[in-house]
């Protein structure tokens, strides 16, 4: 396995816009440099609430594993709830990062595996604030992945944000992700 791909899996429910979060990462990530760039969604039943897996690799050079992820760089969850329901975990390399879209500190999830970094915002909460509908958190949660990750500037993922939203609440979407950036919290587990 080479060592220079970062592996980020998304953990949402159908509608919450993981895969398209996901998509927006991408994005960012090969306008900054990162020429190789392989996303792939999984579905379950395809339905709204239903769970939801995207598999996202980076790295600067060609990635040509097209399979799904299963050791983690990184875990991104837009749905606290997931952490009780599904193993996110599973997979994840020592040292790796969780990002979790919840009201509750970082200090408030126990892992089974130690020695990771987890990151928490109220994406939800932030989402309202700024005049995004209720339930529209995959913006947010890509500011919570900029600050806890550092990989990409957020400045570059709000443009791609904006970019992907053009005619739908642009500027409010990228506002969910610069005001969810400053809020998140980085841990310890």
């Amino acid at each position: 396995m080479r060592k220079d791909i970062i592996e980020i899996r998304w953990h949402g429910r159908g509608g919450q816009g993981a895969i398209t979060a996901a998509k927006i990462v991408a994005n960012a990530a090969f306008a900054n440099g990162y020429g190789g760039v392989v996303m792939a969604p999984t579905f379950g039943t395809e339905r709204r609430g239903a769970p939801v897996l995207t598999s996202l690799k980076i790295s600067k050079q060609k990635i040509y594993d097209l399979s799904p992820i299963t050791e983690p760089d990184m875990v991104i969850v837009l749905d606290h709830l997931l952490v009780e329901e599904a193993d996110v975990t599973s997979g994840l390399k020592p040292g790796g990062l969780v990002v979790i879209n919840t009201p509750m500190a970082p200090d408030a999830f126990r892992f089974k595996i130690k020695n990771i970094k987890v990151a928490t915002a109220d994406v939800s909460k932030i989402a309202g604030e700024v005049g995004l509908p209720h339930g529209i958190i995959n913006t947010g949660i890509i500011g919570a992945f900029g600050k806890a990750a550092g990989l990409i500037d957020i400045e570059e993922l709000v443009k791609e944000i904006e970019n992907e939203f053009k005619g739908k609440k642009p500027k409010r979407n990228g506002k969910a992700a610069m005001v969810t950036y400053n809020r998140t919290v980085i841990g310890r587990n």
